[in-house]
Parts: C-alpha cells; structure tokens; sequence
C-alpha cells in the first residue's frame, strides 16, 4: 500500500483535484498500473511537472488552461534521455484522460521527444560468446555437482542400510538437506548453530561447498543461470527473476521430445500485451528447451524445500545462502529461510565480477539478443524497440550504411503514408468540408497537380496536410476507425493491404493522439449521419 499526498503539490486546488482523479483512475481495478512500484514511479513524473507549474508565472488553474507553449516550456527543462522521456510520457499520459485537455495541447504531446543515443551498446561477437562461455562454466559446474549428489541421495533412499559407514551418513545429511535446506545442525549457546559433528567427516568440511552446495546453487551461480536465459530469450532481469516453474506442454513426450510452455509478465507494459506465454522445445544439447530442463534439474531440492515452508511461491530461479539475512542490504527482497528467488542486476554483477568481467552483463545481453540476433521486440513495443535499442546501436548503424542509402526515400514515404498528417483544431476555420475532415486548400493537393481540385479518396484526408481535424469530425472518425476494423476480419488480406491497411494506421495514430478519453467520447456520440457518411464513403458512393 502507498499513499500520495496531492495536497502538498505547490498547484491550484482544481488543478491538484484534477490529477489525484486522474492518478486514482490508472491505479483502480480497472487501471493500467497494476503494482506499487509503477505508481511509485508515475508520482515522481507527476512531482517534478507540479513543481514546475507551480514554480512558472500564470499557472495554469485547471487541465482545461494548460496551453501548448505551458507544455512546450516543461518539456524543454527534460534532458534528452531515457528517464526523462519516461516522465514526459507519463504526465502526457494522464493529461491525455482528461476530456477538457485542448487539441493543441494534444498534438503538442504527440510530438516526438528524442533523447540521447548514448548508452551500453551491445557486445560485439566475440565478447557476446566470452559471456555466455563464462556463464556456461559457473552454471555447468554447479549442475554437475548437484547432479551428482543428487544421484548419492537416490541411492541412498533405495538402500539405506547397504552402504558403507561413510556413505549411509553423507545420504542421512542429504535427505536432511533436501528435505529443510540445512544439513543436521546442534545449537551452541550463543544461539548460532553448527554442523553435527558426526557428519564432519563424511561431507568433508563445514564449508558451504561441503554443505548446502550439494543440492542448491548459489546467488552468483543463478546469476549465471540468468545470463543463459537472457542470452537465449533476450528477457530482462525482472521478467527473469519472475519466471514461474516452466509447464511441460501435454502429450509432448519425454526428453528430447519434451515442450515447455514459459510464462512471461512485463510488468511495465500495461493490460494489453503485459502477458505472453511460449513453447519452448528440448530438442537437445545447446537448444533453448534444453537449458530449461538443466535449470529445472539444478533447482528442484530448493523449490521442494520453499514449497513446503512457504506453499504458493512459484519462482523457477531458487537459490540458497549461508546466512539468512531476512531482506538486509536488499529491500523489498523475497525470502524464505535461507532461500531468495531470481537473479536481479546486482546477483548478475556479482557473477561477473567472480569471472573477471566488469558491470552487470544482464541489459548488454538482452539488447545485444535483441537487436543483433533476434532483430525483434523482446516484450517491448516495435517503436520502443526501435527507438530505443536499435537506432542508437553503433553495430546496426555501421552494418546498415549500404543499406539506408539505397533505401531511404522509399521508408520516408511509407513512413508519410501511414501517419496521421492533418493538423488538429479547436475550431473550424472556414474550410470545405468532406467526408472525414476539412480542407483549407483543395487545390493544392500534394496527391494531385498544382492548381487543380483535388481527386483523391477522402481516405486520403488524414495523410494530407491540408486537411483540418476539429471535435465535430471525431465521432465520425472514431465510427470510420472501427467499421475499417470490422471490414478487416472479412476482406482478403491481399485486398485489406493495398486498399486499407494505410487509411487504418493512420487513424490509429490519431487515436493514439488524441487519446483513450476523448475516442471513447467520440464513439458513444458517433450520429445516424456519421454512419451513412461512413457507409457511403467504404461504398464508393460518396460525393460532395
């Protein structure tokens, strides 16, 4: 639970009112914030724009006075980097609920804000394979050990009594070990405890090496494990860390043959797209099946001992320490005995620096998947992917050089073809009016000659310049949006590509500018004459 104090924000009272609604709306049920830490995150977005208000001449007193050059002014004191970016969107994301926001300000926020390229850039090809070779050492020498003793308890279970003295002591402690996560221990009278002495012997030391290594990994060894999943799934350190136990895929066979379905959760990403599931084959040494069918292998004692201590926790990366620190050093950490769950940036960096490699490998790993050998989103947006991950990387600029010359013109068109160009407005200016907007100037169309009327489909109006967008043509568009939608589930895909595709992007960009609000608004006052204007235009029948 977390509490926002909007009084204490230097704004008018209606302008406060206004963004605690607004702020307690994305964290209802029906919100798109879904954790504490995400709203944690947007009120210190929301903080420094009050402040900021507060702190310029003529604040405004409500959303419905915020103006263009207000926004412009704000937005000019966020430095060109990701974590402001994050801010900007934030707050233009509130602002956007608001139905009494103008669409000046709405277009201003629609603009692009570019932040620095600067960055950790991916790792190049030989550094990629060094990586993933040194996470593949720590992890393989743990598997083996934990394979091994595992092994030993099996035998043991299946004929206690028929081993040597040594080896029925070392399966007794390792049956004690797999069943509480502790081998036998005696308390001493400072309330610490030790190692029974008359299991010294048979596991050869006291060390966690001698203990409770045998059946569980270390912090830095699930470190490892989570640079190979990064290195093979291209996942973030939190959605790694978050992994619940993968599910065999039913009737998909043993061994080799054997699915996983993996679950995933991006916790940034709102309802839509937050979660994605995939199967994931063994379909031997080296696949990306195999490696989770050795990481389910190398933690099932410890998920057996958290099950039982604690019933309900479905993590798949469960590792051990020696000493139970109960969230010291590490808030907001998970854990259960002396069991913690995933692999953060700093387990990460401290694997790393085991091996003599410098920082956390976890963000390099993923952007480096991502972009250089997946060359798709990795639970982001295309835009977000692109923007972020791949434009500014040095080896795709350097490998794409040939490539942007000879095609250039062509992105810049398609580009054009499929975002929103008319300007929006408060007001009509004057202009004639069409099915779908207003045009100042019909006869300077950039889809017909200079000086003659314009001929181009009414689609068209939403890539052209000269068109003109006011709230009197979003319910119509808003309809338009959707019957495009529904002729799209019944035409041929070939037919939806070369006749509607474009008309449908772009308006989708214009939703996305106005925002949810204000299309909802326009949907629910769409009239009978929008729809017969709508009916006629998808007809071929429409005229001025």
């Amino acid at each position: 639970m977390a509490v926002y104090d909007f009084a204490t924000l230097p704004i008018p009272a209606p302008f406060k009112r206004s963004l605690a609604t607004l702020f307690a709306a994305r964290c209802g049920p029906s919100g798109t914030w879904a954790s504490v830490k995400t709203s944690d995150s947007a009120w210190w977005a929301v903080r420094p724009f009050a402040l900021f208000l507060g702190a310029y001449g003529g604040v405004p007193q409500d959303v419905d006075e915020m103006t263009v050059a207000l926004w412009s002014a704000w937005r000019l004191t966020l430095a060109p980097r990701p974590f402001d970016y994050t801010k900007y969107a934030t707050v233009a994301g509130l602002l956007r609920q608001d139905l009494r926001l103008s669409p000046a300000v709405r277009e201003a926020m629609g603009k692009r804000f570019a932040w620095s390229t600067s960055g950790e850039p991916a790792y190049l090809p030989d550094e990629f394979r060094a990586v993933r070779l040194a996470a593949r050492r720590t992890f393989r020498s743990a598997l083996l050990r934990i394979r091994e003793n595992s092994a030993r308890l099996d035998a043991w279970r299946l004929s206690p009594v028929g081993a040597d003295h040594l080896e029925r002591l070392m399966g007794e402690a390792l049956e004690v070990l797999a069943r509480t996560g502790d081998v036998p221990q005696l308390p001493l009278k400072n309330g610490a405890m030790r190692l029974t002495y008359r299991y010294r012997a048979a596991l050869g030391g006291t060390g966690s090496a001698h203990t409770w290594k045998r059946l569980f990994l270390s912090r830095q060894e699930t470190g490892a494990l989570a640079v190979l999943l990064a290195a093979e799934f291209g996942l973030n350190a939190t959605t790694i860390s978050e992994l619940p136990v993968p599910t065999v895929v039913p009737g998909s066979g043993e061994g080799a043959d054997r699915i996983y379905r993996l679950a995933l959760e991006k916790r940034r990403r709102g309802v839509r797209g937050r979660f994605e599931s995939r199967n994931v084959a063994d379909t031997g040494a080296d696949s990306a099946g195999r490696l989770l069918s050795e990481a389910l292998e190398a933690t099932v004692h410890a998920r057996r001992v958290v099950s039982v201590l604690e019933p309900g926790i479905d993590r798949l990366l469960t590792w051990h320490e020696t000493t139970p620190h109960e969230g010291r050093d590490h808030p907001g950490a998970v854990r259960v005995g002396p069991f913690g769950f995933g692999a953060d940036e700093r387990g990460a960096k401290d694997w790393a620096r085991s091996v003599g490699l410098h920082g956390s490998p976890m963000r390099r790993i993923r952007k480096t998947v991502n972009v250089l050998y997946r060359r798709e989103p990795g639970q982001n947006s295309q835009d977000t992917h692109d923007s972020v991950y791949v434009l500014p990387e040095p080896q795709v600029r350097q490998a794409a050089v040939p490539v942007i010359a000879e095609g250039a013109m062509d992105a810049w068109r398609a580009a054009r073809r499929t975002v929103f160009q008319a300007r929006l407005t408060a007001q009509p200016g004057g202009e004639l009016q069409t099915a779908t907007a207003g045009c100042a100037d019909y006869e300077n169309s950039p889809f017909t000659p200079a000086g003659h009327s314009c001929a181009a489909s009414f689609l068209l109006c939403t890539a052209c310049p000269n068109a003109r967008v006011t709230p009197a043509h979003h319910p119509r568009l808003a309809h338009l949006h959707r019957a495009l939608e529904n002729l799209h589930s019944v035409v041929d895909p070939a037919v939806w590509d070369a006749d509607w595709a474009e008309a449908h992007t772009r308006l989708a960009d214009l939703r996305s500018r106005l925002g949810t609000a204000v299309w909802d608004a326009a949907l629910s006052d769409v009239t009978t004459q929008d729809r017969a204007t709508i009916d006629q235009l998808l007809n071929g029948e429409y005229d001025l």
